[in-house]
């Protein structure tokens, strides 16, 4: 009987050992898990979006972290010079939880910097971008990551000086600005309102970035034009920015020339519409309803698209100078202007209201058109209203078209010289209408 009472007790002692023995294993497993969430070593990702090189009085930074396991704890900028830190930007995120993501596993902000504000002079620097997430390793402090760029810190503008500007001009005409920099800029050139024309070197022995000078200075030139329905503008001045974003700035003054409004009278016939229409339809089936709605639309919404075309062809202008010399104009007597405001009837009545934006020079049928000066064909294709067309790209921000062709004589991405045959005149797009 005791001897039972022994075994009883002997059994239950081994029964409670490996009880304890299992929650210990058990223990163990769950504080190594932990751990190994907890401790995780993957480090956070950086990210910077666009190449600094240098800092200016104002930068804009984009930037992308992350972290897929414990996730962000904190990304910090800070500019580092002579030793010495100064903090830029600072994203702390409070712990959300111990196991999962405590912090976001992502983020994309730009920061926004005003070196002038931190007291760093200008020269060399570097830019120390730290990113941490909310593992314990590394003595609780969490995983690091550690980008250091080295930089220019540049807090002076470019100085502008004009050396001439367009006194005067009418809407719809144009004319020159030339000024000198005191440094490269990476963009340059002539503010008009909401309008900006690109400055280009003046003298072909300049170079584009501006560090062979002219006689001693970086001389560059403006060509500006105003729309034909202009007002006087409010801002007028010459602009640049240097690599590190700092703009300079210089202003002048334009006097607007009013000019008497050119008004004209466009007869429309049945017999134009039954003659034009069906080129029109060819192009743009879209086309719908009676000939002369047909027209209205064509002289209304497509002559809107063949604008932004034109527009879009001429957005960037080749920045060689191609042309030299004088424009040369083809000869025949000038039967409507720029700017011209028409009033189009059919059949006593009122039926339109437009702008016409180019020359028309009397000719004889399929005479010979020839290149106003050296440049690159940019377009040669049909073009609505304009019917067959081709643009010219003189460089520098200079183009010239010529419409209602018969025929094309030449082809996109091809070079001519000023008196090269392109084309022959013809009655094509919106001619005699």
């Amino acid at each position: 009987m005791a001897r039972k009472n022994r075994l009883r007790r002997r059994g239950k002692s081994h029964a409670g050992r490996n009880i304890l023995l299992t929650l210990l294993v058990l223990l163990i497993a769950g504080l190594g898990a932990a751990a190994f969430i907890l401790f995780e070593t993957e480090k956070p990702t950086v990210t910077i979006k666009r190449q600094v090189s240098f800092l200016g009085s104002h930068i804009e930074i984009p930037f992308v972290a992350g972290d897929q396991k414990s996730g962000l704890a904190s990304v910090v900028f800070a500019i580092e010079q002579g030793g010495q830190q100064k903090q830029l930007f600072n994203r702390t995120f409070q712990r959300k939880a111990w196991f999962g993501a405590a912090g976001p596993h992502g983020l994309a902000e730009t920061v926004e910097v005003d070196v002038r504000k931190t007291g760093v002079k200008d020269g060399k620097a570097t830019l120390v971008i730290s990113a941490r997430d909310f593992s314990l390793n590394g003595m609780f402090k969490g995983n690091e990551t550690v980008l250091r760029l080295p930089v220019t810190v540049d807090t002076r503008p470019p100085r502008v000086a004009i050396d001439h500007a367009q006194q005067y001009i009418r809407p719809g005409g144009s004319g020159i600005v030339t000024y000198t920099l005191s440094e490269p800029a990476v963009k340059h050139g002539v503010e008009i309102d909401n309008l900006f024309f690109p400055g280009y070197p003046l003298d072909e022995k300049n170079p584009l970035d501006g560090k062979n000078p002219v006689d001693g200075k970086n001389l560059f030139v403006a060509y500006i034009a105003l729309p034909w329905d202009s007002g006087k503008p409010e801002t007028t001045r010459v602009i640049a920015i240097d690599e590190a974003g700092n703009t300079g700035k210089a202003g002048f003054s334009i006097t607007l020339r009013r000019v008497p409004e050119k008004k004209d009278r466009i007869n429309v016939s049945e017999g134009f519409l039954k003659r034009k229409i069906p080129e029109f339809e060819e192009h743009y089936p879209e086309l719908t309803g009676s000939l002369l709605e047909k027209y209205i639309f064509t002289n209304n919404e497509i002559r809107r698209r063949n604008a932004q075309t034109i527009k879009e062809i001429c957005r960037k202008p080749s920045p060689e100078r191609f042309w030299h010399d004088r424009f040369i104009r083809m000869p025949g007597a000038g039967r409507a202007g720029f700017a011209d405001q028409r009033t189009y009837y059919y059949k006593g009545k009122v039926i339109d209201h437009q702008t016409h934006l180019g020359m028309d020079i009397a000719s004889t049928a399929r005479a010979i058109i020839k290149a106003a000066n050296s440049g690159k064909v940019v377009f040669a294709d049909y073009l609505g209203i304009y019917g067959n067309t081709i643009i010219l790209d003189h460089g520098q921000g200079l183009f010239s078209l010529y419409s209602h062709l018969s025929r094309i004589d030449t082809t996109v991405g091809s070079m001519v010289a000023k008196n090269d045959i392109i084309a022959r005149s013809g009655a094509t797009g919106m001619a005699g209408g």
